[in-house]
């Protein structure tokens, strides 16, 4: 193919996943347990995974406060976990000789 320029499609998009990650966000995993209106006695579990940044977690933070705004289940703990899926990469020199047969 000398000669010959590659373009790249303009038909091409990455995710807004992607973009996101490319922007700091992170999958943040998010457990929360709140008490039942109508039992307070018994708790429920509400999991799920969002992209947000750590450590100030401007998304979750909206979500909660929409839940102690508009939902009658008040709020008796939150667990989060939280992994950045694109950063920077570990490079490491090796000193050796690879033999290939």
């Amino acid at each position: 193919m000398a000669g010959r320029s590659v373009r790249a499609s303009s038909d091409f998009r990455a995710s807004a996943d992607f973009l996101r990650q490319l922007e700091g966000y992170g999958l943040t995993t998010v457990e929360i347990h709140y008490f039942l209106p109508d039992h307070p006695s018994f708790l429920q579990l509400f999991a799920f995974q969002q992209y947000d940044v750590a450590p100030r977690f401007p998304v979750l933070r909206d979500f909660l406060d929409y839940w102690t705004r508009e939902i009658e289940g008040p709020l008796h703990s939150v667990r989060v976990a939280h992994r950045k899926l694109i950063g920077p990469q570990e490079w490491q020199a090796v000193d050796g000789i690879i033999s290939i047969h």
